[in-house]
């Protein structure tokens, strides 16, 4: 089989791994033993969440230094209504349930993104302990409209420069300790909290064979009967270097994109996209966001795939890359956010 290009997205997995290993490593606890069910932190009725972007509360920098009601204050501008927030500790998700609260009273509706690195797990059992933890301190904290589990956790599961189309692609031990991270994170959630939706851990690029394993209880080894993984929303990462996402080639072929996830038979969610800092300038970049290989493809599409969401990488930059539609101040507006705010004023959804 022809290599491709082996991508990984920018987002909220890659920002601190370490912090979801070791709070994991703190918090193991017996998978067969109930949680008591904390009363909902967050009980605003959920509106619309088409348009939505990303944030980092628990990394700080500018996130921090700009308060939950200003940070309110430039969504409700931007039009923007969802807004997705890394989480890899009950500290963490206990502050992003106040922030939640502040948000919903504005109509924006938050919720978090599970961070774990199941890699450093030895074998499935121990990924799962790892994941139920966190996923059971996170609903403790914030009983969330939505919990999206894991991120991009799929990427580190390859074989090799390999597309991620086929279960061939995967190596068998790696895919098995992330399936069970993401089982474990489901059954965590579900222990505390019954009424959240989960959204699948976003792939990204053509890697929807991980997600058919998951869902089919097979494996890169070709055995079936293994754990099958429920899930309520699929989401996925796009990046402007991966081009058009209902015609998009690698080395097995060219792919809708947009067709295979509607296959799984679950809303779609972008839970990121965006442009890669270092490929445009500012107008440029706010002219390809909201060009007709993203926003507007999006928008135009969105019924066609059941698209439900599409939330841009990222609100601030950061000091991990300057994705954001505003500076690391949190104040300075660029030119991207100019172009998105006219572009959702133009086209509501």
């Amino acid at each position: 089989m022809a290599g491709s290009i082996l991508l990984a997205a920018c987002g909220g997995g890659g920002d601190s791994p370490q912090d979801a290993t070791a709070v994991a490593n703190k918090a193991k606890r017996n998978p067969s033993t109930p949680a008591t069910p904390t009363p909902a932190t967050t009980t605003a009725p959920i509106g619309k969440i088409f348009y939505g972007v990303n944030g980092h509360f628990q990394q700080g920098s500018a996130y921090a230094a700009s308060s939950p009601q200003t940070q309110l204050a430039q969504l409700q501008d931007l039009g923007m209504t969802i807004y997705r927030s890394d989480v890899s500790s009950k500290t963490a998700a206990t502050a992003l349930a106040q922030i939640a609260t502040t948000m919903a009273a504005g109509g924006v509706t938050v919720y978090p993104v599970l961070l774990i690195s199941p890699q450093e797990y030895a074998n499935e059992t121990a990924s799962y302990n790892a994941g139920y933890a966190l996923g059971q301190q996170v609903a403790s904290a914030m009983h969330a409209p939505f919990y999206e589990v894991g991120n991009e956790l799929e990427a580190d599961t390859l074989a090799g420069n390999y597309d991620g189309t086929f279960p061939t692609d995967y190596v068998n031990s790696k895919f098995m300790i992330a399936r069970g991270a993401i089982r474990g994170m489901v059954d965590g959630i579900k222990s505390v909290d019954t009424q959240g939706k989960i959204v699948m851990g976003a792939g990204t690029w053509l890697h929807w064979g991980f997600d058919q394993m998951l869902a089919q209880g097979t494996q890169p080894d070709g055995t079936a009967g293994h754990p099958v993984v429920s899930w309520d929303v699929t989401a996925w990462h796009w990046y402007n270097d991966y081009d058009d996402i209902q015609n998009i080639c690698g080395g097995s072929g060219c792919y809708n994109v947009l067709s295979k996830l509607q296959a799984f038979g679950k809303p779609i969610w972008l839970t990121e996209y965006g442009v890669r800092p270092w490929t445009a300038s500012d107008s440029q970049a706010g002219a390809y966001l909201t060009g007709n290989t993203m926003m507007g493809e999006y928008a135009s599409v969105a019924s066609k795939y059941n698209l439900q969401s599409i939330q841009m990488y990222e609100l601030y930059d950061d000091p991990a890359g300057s994705y954001g539609l505003l500076q690391i101040d949190g104040k300075t507006k660029k030119a991207q956010y100019a172009s998105v705010k006219a572009f959702i004023a133009s086209h509501p959804k």
